[in-house]
């Protein structure tokens, strides 16, 4: 199996381990907050909802990135990943807005929690699902840089905090005068929420607007370049993101007596070694007389 192949089936793995997690998450919050009528656990059961949802479009939305390049879409499907990324941060600043809401009125109205060990103890088997599942997600990411897994993992981690909430606010909330605990708990939860949808935002928007590559990484293919023997220099190099696939272009200076022939041996050498360096990206290079480049307004090498 290629690498590319076992990337698409870990991205695959990971959709269906999330919808998993999440369903069995609202199965078991619902039975907790009938039973506790916690805001904390309210707050959490919803966002549990509300992962289920993005963890279906996740779902989705990679299996669309996935798909092969064809005549309409030249470059692939990938960003339909960074599209869910956006669905998804809609999703949670949604949550945050209702946590805030049913948070606010149990302030002013103060709800005693009840039956709080049961809440307890399903937070606990939470805690352990959802740190299973940011586990292997961990490692999807690391080697598929899915943006759209990166954002499902970010609310999950986010998840693990709010329910170290959870327990803080349920076992407060048992002891006489700390009835504030659970609505103050709830309301810090929503912003925790509210943080981690602004990430995936600007993750995402920034994919769909074609933004370089970090500069430590440009830096690296300047030198997979620049360590071939038949390159005197480079020039207008460009780069962009489309899900977990990179597009890499550049100019290539050469000998200018050099024969066409000859380039294109240089140029080939190093488009595959930049692709080794970067598995599954696209290279694409174009070959120039040393001396006689064309400089862009953005850069010079």
């Amino acid at each position: 199996m290629t690498n590319s192949a076992q990337n698409d089936k870990l991205m695959r793995r990971a959709t269906y381990a999330a919808v998993i997690v999440a369903l069995s998450l609202i199965t078991m919050k619902t039975v907790a907050f009938v039973l506790t009528g916690s805001v904390a656990m309210l707050a959490t059961l919803f966002d549990s909802v509300l992962d289920m949802a993005a963890s279906v479009l996740n779902l989705f939305a990679v299996r669309a990135a996935l798909t092969p390049a064809d005549r309409d879409h030249r470059f692939g499907h990938g960003k339909a990943e960074a599209v869910a990324g956006l669905g998804q941060a809609t999703i949670i600043v949604l949550s945050a807005v209702y946590i805030l809401w049913e948070a606010g009125s149990r302030l002013i109205e103060p709800t005693p929690v009840s039956s709080s060990g049961i809440g307890i103890a399903v937070t606990l088997v939470a805690i352990a699902f959802t740190l299973a599942l940011v586990t292997y997600q961990t490692r999807v990411v690391r080697e598929t840089n899915s943006l759209a897994i990166a954002a499902d993992s970010i609310h999950y981690k986010g998840d693990l905090l709010m329910n170290l909430a959870v327990i803080a606010a349920l076992g407060l909330s048992a002891f006489p005068g700390f009835v504030w605990a659970d609505p103050v708990f709830g309301i810090l939860i929503a912003g925790f929420i509210a943080f981690s949808a602004s990430q995936i935002a600007n993750q995402s928007i920034q994919q769909l607007m074609d933004r370089e590559l970090p500069e430590e990484e440009r830096e690296k293919i300047r030198s997979v370049v620049m360590s071939d023997a038949g390159v005197q220099n480079m020039h207008d190099l460009r780069t962009r993101m489309a899900g977990n696939k990179v597009f890499i272009q550049f100019h290539l200076e050469l000998d200018g007596t050099m024969t066409l022939t000859k380039a294109h041996e240089v140029a080939d050498r190093v488009e595959t070694a930049v692709r080794d360096a970067f598995p599954g990206s696209e290279v694409l290079s174009h070959q120039d007389p040393a001396g006689v480049e064309t400089i862009t307004e953005f850069e010079r090498t």
